[in-house]
């Protein structure tokens, strides 16, 4: 019954993310609804459309330009271009990411538990998985913010560690702690998904997004980070979140406490099986160790504590926006 689930989750979320990223790439590379040829299928057309805009940019501006301050502004226009694409992209990738490597890594995981074997190559397909999915957190993190003016930049070294590892050991304990639902009930691990994914959703919808122009892309669009938001946290429309984010990982303490509590009352045959310690413990020191790296980057490292910003101040996960408009278009942490 899982695994039919899954690949049914599986094959809905692709088939959202497809219509969504197509219906977004149009709206980027032709705002005015002028669709040609194959582009609007394919995100080379994106990139086309990004060389011959550039081309275009360049002998418009160098026409005008008769200084070298003329020389730097198109440069700097140019390198926003590049970093909102790079953001746009990646927000792409983010989506795909949730869509559909989780729903197949918690697939494979319980197929693996289920029946008790597990290769060194497994191993580490599955611990890749788990790099590949919180690196792509990081990754959309750190082209947003190079996208934004007004913003800085995640710094490499032990802020961009902390941030990994934060993301990394809460998605790993949540992942885990899902997995192990699953084994233990498949009705209380629907039931437990779909009520989350209601929740998230609401609160998404609360929010009032304007990220699509039509309201049917922006329903679409709120379902997606409704799915996005049952795995990791992350900030809807750039605005203070600490109240938020603290009933969030809070409710997560409670949910994964709740969960391994009905392994050993429904299934306590489960508690006899190998993988459990692993899980179990997996489950509780991944949360533990995502928490304090989390406490680590907010206190410590987040930009807004070692950088002064060009406009205004970012507190907690809080943003000022650039642009009326361009803030509005994603979602951060």
């Amino acid at each position: 019954m899982i695994v039919k689930m899954i690949n049914l989750t599986c094959c809905l979320g692709s088939g959202m993310f497809i219509s969504f990223k197509l219906e977004f790439l149009q709206g980027r590379l032709f705002p005015m609804g002028e669709v040609t040829g194959d582009h609007r299928h394919t995100q080379m057309g994106y990139w086309l459309a990004l060389k011959y805009g550039y081309q275009a940019a360049m002998f418009q501006h160098s026409r005008a330009a008769g200084s070298d301050g003329n020389v730097k502004d198109i440069q700097r226009s140019q390198q926003k271009v590049a970093n909102d694409a790079v953001a746009d992209l990646s927000m792409l990738r983010l989506f795909d990411t949730f869509l559909e490597n989780i729903p197949q890594l918690i697939l494979q995981l319980y197929i693996l538990m289920e029946h008790g074997k597990m290769s060194l190559v497994q191993y580490a397909s599955v611990v890749t998985s788990f790099f590949s999915i919180s690196w792509s957190t990081v990754d959309y993190q750190m082209s947003l913010r190079n996208s934004l003016s007004d913003k800085q930049a995640i710094h490499l070294g032990c802020p961009m560690f902390t941030y990994l590892s934060y993301k990394l050991f809460t998605l790993t304990s949540w992942i885990m702690s899902v997995v192990l639902l699953g084994l233990g009930n498949a009705y209380c691990f629907l039931f437990l998904l779909i009520l989350l994914w209601i929740l998230s959703t609401s609160w998404t919808w609360k929010q009032n997004t304007e990220f699509c122009n039509s309201k049917g892309m922006e329903y679409l669009f709120r379902v997606l980070v409704g799915v996005i938001l049952v795995f990791t946290f992350f900030n809807i429309k750039g605005q203070r979140t600490k109240i938020p984010m603290l009933v969030y990982y809070f409710s997560r303490v409670l949910v994964t406490v709740v969960i391994l509590c009905l392994c050993w009352y429904l299934k306590p045959s489960i508690t006899q099986q190998d993988y459990f310690p692993l899980v179990s413990i997996s489950a509780v020191l991944g949360l533990g160790l995502g928490l304090i790296f989390l406490i680590i980057y907010y206190g410590i490292f987040h930009p807004s504590i070692y950088c002064t910003e060009k406009r205004g101040a970012d507190t907690t996960d809080g943003q000022t926006r650039e642009k009326p408009n361009r803030m509005r278009n994603f979602i951060m942490s």
